[in-house]
């Protein structure tokens, strides 16, 4: 029976982190690719490895907070919303605007040392991993507050597995599609159903992160949304004549847009410190 109730919260919880997870997934086949075919399963290892470092941070804090001060639960929750919504929409702000100067920084990494690149990137995927993996919890957990402690651990730690071993396989096997494309064209020498198998496979690869990176941050904009809509009480009822996820969609782009100004402001006051004590 315990499992049972375990299996259930952990199916609801896991549809609540969908969106989440597609980012997860997006963010981390786009910094597990661009290494030689030799070190993008190292690189994507030493991630996964990363955030299960991050998740047995993650999940007892999170557990005790809720046991010994639920109300930080809900703030947590908004805030790493805030977050969210602030990726999403500065993701949205750079393709439209600053496609030159990512274009340069791309150049600019494949002209530096391949180790420091290497760390680079994955020091960057387990930052990003900290912050997800908080909201997944944190998430998970929302969903079964009113269940007795046992529940409340195993789900979340169910949910943090198969977060972490579902989305880093996914990426696996993306990062190796078009190595297996390859070994495809060779061994049918580059003729027949084979050999057009696996060139569908290696000009696919670069078109499925870029559909992941789109779908991810639409995720990102609609969890955060919903988020605000479900925690804040001035947003129960935020557009009711709208459909949820339109009203919810609406709320995430504020709320993106509340975070880039804020971003921006915090900049600008750390220039000016900065300037002064010059």
């Amino acid at each position: 029976m315990l499992m049972d109730d375990v299996a259930l919260a952990s199916k609801v919880a896991t549809k609540k982190t969908a969106g989440i997870l597609g980012d997860d997934l997006a963010v981390n086949a786009d910094k597990a690719t661009g290494f030689v075919s030799s070190r993008e399963l190292p690189v994507l290892w030493a991630i996964t490895k990363g955030s299960f470092v991050n998740k047995l941070i993650i999940v007892p804090i999170a557990l005790l907070l809720n046991y010994l001060f639920p109300v930080a639960i809900k703030v947590i929750l908004v805030i790493g919303g805030l977050y969210l919504a602030f990726e999403g929409v500065e993701k949205i702000i750079h393709f439209f605007f600053h496609k030159k100067e990512k274009h340069a920084h791309e150049q600019a990494e494949t002209q530096g040392e391949g180790q420091d690149i290497e760390k680079s990137k994955i020091k960057s995927a387990i930052s990003t991993d900290f912050i997800l993996s908080v909201e997944i919890v944190i998430i998970a957990l929302g969903t079964v507050l009113e269940e007795p402690l046992i529940i409340q651990i195993l789900t979340v730690a169910v949910v943090s597995i198969i977060a972490t071993v579902g989305v880093y396989g996914i990426v696996a096997i993306i990062v190796r599609m078009d190595d297996f494309g390859y070994t495809l064209i060779k061994k049918f020498n580059d003729k027949g159903p084979g050999s057009f198998v696996g060139k569908v496979l290696v000009n696919a690869l670069p078109i499925i992160i870029r559909i992941l990176g789109v779908v991810g941050t639409i995720a990102l904009i609609l969890v955060a949304g919903g988020i605000f809509a479900h925690n804040i009480p001035w947003f129960h009822h935020f557009l009711p004549q709208f459909p949820t996820i339109l009203a919810e969609t609406i709320l995430g782009i504020m709320g993106g847009f509340l975070g880039v100004a804020l971003m921006f402001g915090f900049k600008g006051i750390r220039a000016l410190f900065k300037k002064k004590s010059a």
